[in-house]
């Protein structure tokens, strides 16, 4: 079995980014611990934009010198000197020491520069010999003739053979989309090769640089507009140096105007075309000379209520200025979600995975890492297609995932909220909705017939057909009527709508399945190295010993979907006889008829886990045993311990933690507060990495008197807003 495999392009540009982030996902999938590799960089490894990608994406434990086998010029001067074997030795040492920590390592080749295109073919086939990686290759199509393509890829296969090199399969990247059944056809005609050859097509996405790429390029800084804004593409730009009325008849979708920065004029004029209907919507104004619209202006943008598109300021000259963004290309950085994900989508659209993964023959490992949870939750999504629906169609961050979700194939979507002003925000934040469906619920012909549905299912609670009628404009109440009247498979929500708002349509419409007597939440935790589940820190403020063991039974089948063994630990304050009390006797492990000890899932009891100082790393101290097996889930009893829990979950996930503040509940009976945690989390190889209070949870818990007065701000709060609510949807009526 093989540890790792080499791209290899055969022309420049080929699109490497997208094969290597396509291996290091399926690769990603199947192992712990992976790692990624180049032969040669331009420059130094810790600014190769390729290694930054992966180590930011994967969570690579690498340091750079391990990272690669050095600059392009040195390769270089070696190689014209007569030191090939000293530089082949060189980065044969650096990757297997580096092949001695992981698992797989992807290998991405040499870009045809620096070491000279001359003797491309033969520094990568050497290297990959010497690496004794099996080969994959990256062709560019963009503009070649599907022949030419086909010797291409032929020429490149004898190159390595001859050095002994086994040869994976061909990507034949940036085809043309309509000669994409031409270039299939011409390899299933002539090739005879025992590899199988993929062809993608090309995506304009991949190709464009977004702003904020060419801010960087340029030295400029964000003027007016918010940062997220600067991850829309940058397909064109136009030098606007005429008169205003001949400008606007010059914009183009996705284009950068770059004009003086004293040109208030043009400014505006941008500002306000992404505001109307008759106008394409531009991906963001460059102001050069070091230039800045005077405060009179700067003023009136910047009291716009949401900035249409970012305003960049630069140094230098208009000509200077546009010489430089027209030579910039597209790439693939670190944290560019918007273009990883367009990569991914079509790699996992146009390769055969299981068929590469076969070839490559990736050991699976049995822990399922955060990445492994992700992709077969996506590829069990693909298998069995489902509708979604989002209430929450104008929140930006749901924006952004329906976009993924659109281009990897996950599932169909359905956006609630104003049609216009969801494109509007799209068009704006530069997210691609094409194949989403957008429904206004206070427009919606479907608003009537939900009402009267929703009122014979409440009648007996006093509904009436103006209430009906106006809770159906509402968009939870809306989405949970798609799910309930079959138009939607499942409703997503949460991002912006309080938990009540999300569950309470669901308890009037779907309400419990058969054999649950209680509704319960769980948390999905996806730490660095595993995935956790814990439940129940949302839903019920004080459930009993029969309903803790509903819930855990619960929670424990959910894990179960979800691909997660479940082991139930009863998180309490106190282990076996060391306390006692109302919060101790009410866990299900106080009661000997407790149902969970011969309910839960595959016969699996519970043993009650506490916080304390010293416990084992990454080992829970279960009642009755200790360093025992860790748990896949953990069950809070009370919300109030799941701030203790999420505090202290160092202990399960390979980190030692240590508290100071009170030691908890000194009599009978008491309820514990919330301490000062601190936790210290450790790499696999050594030594401690970051020191403070863990990740999201606050310092020290508000009082009980305190807790009461934020419950009645926050209820009327509550109680305002949906006030505000109904009066709008009356005077929309």
């Amino acid at each position: 079995m093989a540890k790792g495999v080499y791209i290899a392009s055969i022309q420049p540009r080929a699109g490497k980014s997208l094969a290597a982030l396509g291996l290091m996902e399926l690769a990603s999938r199947r192992v712990e611990h992976l790692g990624f590799f180049r032969p040669v960089v331009n420059g130094l490894a810790e600014t190769d934009r390729e290694i930054g990608l992966m180590r930011s994406r994967y969570a690579l434990r690498q340091n750079a010198e391990v990272s690669s086998g050095g600059p392009y010029d040195e390769a270089l001067a070696m190689t014209g000197s007569g030191r090939a074997d000293e530089l082949l030795a060189r980065i044969l040492g650096r990757y297997k020491e580096l092949e001695s920590r992981c698992d797989f390592v992807v290998c991405e080749g040499t870009d045809y520069s620096g070491v000279g295109a001359a003797f491309e073919f033969e520094f990568n086939a050497r290297v990959a010999a010497h690496l004794g990686c099996p080969v994959f290759f990256v062709a560019n199509g963009q503009g070649r003739e599907p022949a030419a393509l086909v010797e291409d890829v032929r020429a490149a296969r004898r190159a390595f053979e001859r050095e002994g090199c086994s040869i994976v399969a061909t990507l034949v990247n940036r085809v043309a989309p309509p000669r994409i059944d031409q270039v299939k056809e011409r390899f299933a005609a002539e090739w005879k090769g025992p590899d199988p050859v993929y062809v993608v097509p090309e995506d304009e996405t991949l190709g464009h640089p977004t702003v904020a790429e060419v801010m960087d390029a340029l030295d400029g800084k964000l003027i007016f507009g918010d940062e997220h804004r600067l991850q829309g593409l940058a397909r064109d730009f136009s030098v606007a140096a005429m008169e205003l009325p001949n400008l606007l008849t010059h914009l183009r979708p996705g284009s950068l105007v770059i004009t003086g920065g004293d040109r208030s004029d043009i400014v505006l004029a941008c500002l306000a075309s992404v505001r109307s209907e008759s106008f394409p919507n531009i991906a963001g104004i460059l102001l050069t000379g070091g230039l800045e619209p005077p405060e009179p202006v700067a003023r009136l943008i910047s009291g716009l209520r949401r900035p249409a598109v970012p305003v960049i300021g630069v140094a230098g000259d208009t000509f200077s200025t546009a010489t430089r963004v027209n030579a910039l290309g597209g790439a693939i950085k670190a944290r560019d979600e918007h273009k990883i994900a367009t990569a991914l989508g079509l790699f996992e659209e146009h390769v055969d995975l299981p068929e590469l993964a076969e070839r490559i023959q990736v050991s699976h490992s049995p822990r399922v890492t955060p990445l492994r949870f992700e992709y077969e939750l996506s590829e069990r999504a693909k298998v069995s297609r489902q509708h979604i629906v989002l209430p929450e169609g104008t929140d930006e961050r749901i924006l952004r995932a329906a976009e993924i979700l659109l281009r990897r194939r996950v599932a169909d979507l359905t956006l609630l909220g104003d049609p216009a002003e969801v494109r509007e925000l799209a068009s704006t934040l530069g997210v691609h909705l094409e194949g989403a469906q957008i429904i206004d619920p206070l427009t919606s012909e479907w608003r009537s017939s939900f009402a009267d549905v929703y009122l014979q299912l409440r009648k007996h609670k006093g509904m009436t057909e103006d209430r009906a009628h106006d809770a159906m404009g509402d968009m939870s109440y809306f989405g949970t009527m798609m799910v309930y009247q079959g138009k939607a498979d499942g409703m997503v929500s949460g991002a912006a709508h309080t938990t009540a708002h999300t569950i309470r349509p669901a308890l009037e419409l779907i309400r419990t399945r058969e054999g649950v007597s209680v509704v319960s939440s769980v948390f999905l935790m996806c730490l660095r190295d595993r995935v956790l589940v814990y439940g129940d820190c949302a839903v019920n403020p004080n459930p009993n010993s029969e309903q803790l063991a509903d819930i855990a039974i619960s929670s424990a089948q959910t894990a179960t979907i979800f691909g997660i063994e479940p082991r139930i630990a009863m998180l309490s304050y106190a282990t076996g006889a060391s306390g006692s009390g109302e919060d101790v006797t009410q866990s299900p492990r106080g009661h000997g008829d407790c149902p969970l000890a011969s309910t839960g899932p595959e016969g699996r009891g519970s043993n009650s886990v506490r916080r304390r100082r010293g416990s084992g790393c990454g080992q829970p101290e279960a009642s009755g045993q200790r360093g025992g097996r860790s748990s896949n889930r953990v069950h809070l009893p009370r919300p109030e311990h799941g701030q203790q829990y999420l505090q202290g979950r160092a202990t399960f996930v390979g980190c030692s933690g240590d508290r100071s503040g009170p030691a908890g509940p000194q009599q009978a009976g008491q309820r514990p507060e919330p301490g000062l945690y601190r936790a210290r989390c450790r790499e696999h190889g050594g030594g401690d990495g970051h020191s403070g209070p863990v990740d999201g949870v606050s310092r020290e818990g508000p009082g009980p008197q305190l807790r009461k007065l934020l419950g009645q701000v926050s209820a009327i709060r509550h109680e305002r807003a949906d006030s505000a609510h109904r009066g709008r949807r009356r005077a929309h009526r």
